[in-house]
């Protein structure tokens, strides 16, 4: 099978597309053709060995996919070879085939394509999180998304709606904000030609905002931390931008203000059970049609370095995939459309 492989930690320009031996699926694992996989911010961290954790070399980066059970291993009984699945690794989604442990996968609702499930699980997962679970948005407050129309500030505007929440989208270009109404929401900002602090404050009469989502950091967090209102909530999901910001706590502490912040990895593993919570409700809300994750682009598996720089790079408007697999073999059904 073809595979993108990491042979020593750096840009993506350093990554190999190579010929590697076809996996096996082991006790309790299903071999998953890999129809569509979601390049995340934390994959080029990983790639520079900046992450929480490292992942030893050589490897194939990639954590988010989509695709069809090819073969399953000794004990597995959740799924079955046709299944269409979609699921998250550490790393080794950008390649054609891949060996992934069962009870992780779960089954693609049937009118929901490999694209929109590849680019569902992490961004919608961290959002509904974030904003339901730390945050408690509630109907008729005000949520100011920064970094809206990446794939995470994209999920938030179209979640925050279905919170209820009046939705004040904020990104760096006409085009980006084009993307963010077309997700949903109610007011846009412009923050590389506006005055971020003093433009919330506008949209809000003077009060600030209740919630700001922030998957980017940088020069933009002060701000929006000095535009929220009384008792608001600052919730930090990533840094996007590069850089982490130096925030002065005593703009909380005038405020009665609360800073949080979300990692989907560590609040799944402490609170499984609102975890699994969260994840049916998401479920049934993209099985319902209420929720369509927006992919920007769709790049073929040689071309996964423009695909991460693209991220890297913040020109990203809605989810970046990659696309494994060549076409579907002859006589399997074709996949539907959402």
């Amino acid at each position: 099978m073809r595979a993108i492989v990491c042979r020593e930690y750096g840009p993506p320009e350093g990554l190999v597309l190579q010929e590697l031996p076809d996996p096996r699926p082991g006790p309790g694992q299903a071999l998953v053709e890999v129809r569509a996989a979601a390049v995340n911010f934390p994959d080029l961290l990983i790639l520079r060995n900046r992450y929480q954790l490292s992942a030893p070399l050589p490897f194939t980066p990639g954590s988010e996919f989509a695709g069809v059970v090819r073969e399953v291993g000794p004990g597995v009984t959740r799924v079955a070879p046709g299944d269409r699945v979609f699921g998250a690794v550490f790393v080794g989604a950008f390649a054609e085939r891949l060996a992934v442990a069962a009870e992780g996968l779960t089954g693609v609702p049937p009118a929901v394509d490999f694209e929109a499930a590849a680019a569902f699980g992490v961004a919608y997962g961290t959002a509904w999180a974030g904003l339901k679970s730390l945050a408690r948005l509630a109907a008729g407050e005000t949520l100011a998304v920064l970094g809206a129309a990446g794939g995470v500030g994209l999920a938030a505007v179209e979640l925050g709606r279905i919170l209820g929440a009046r939705v004040v989208a904020c990104a760096s270009s006409p085009e980006k904000l084009a993307a963010c109404r077309a997700a949903g929401a109610d007011e846009l900002v412009n923050y590389e030609a506006e005055d971020l602090k003093a433009r919330l404050k506008e949209l809000t009469g003077g009060r600030g905002a209740d919630v700001v989502f922030d998957p980017v950091g940088g020069r933009h967090a002060e701000p929006a931390l000095r535009a929220t209102g009384w008792r608001g909530r600052y919730l930090v999901v990533g840094f996007a931008s590069g850089e982490i910001p130096q925030i002065p706590l005593n703009l909380v502490l005038l405020k009665g203000a609360q800073i949080l912040g979300l990692s989907i990895g560590p609040f799944l593993a402490n609170a499984p059970d609102e975890g699994r919570r969260n994840r049916e409700e998401l479920l049934a809300l993209l099985a319902a049609g209420r929720i369509r994750p927006r992919v920007g682009s769709v790049y073929a598996l040689e071309e996964a370095a423009r695909a991460l720089r693209e991220v890297a790079e913040r020109r990203a408007r809605g989810k970046v995939l990659i696309r494994p697999a060549p076409a579907p073999p002859a006589g399997e059904p074709p996949v539907p459309s959402a």
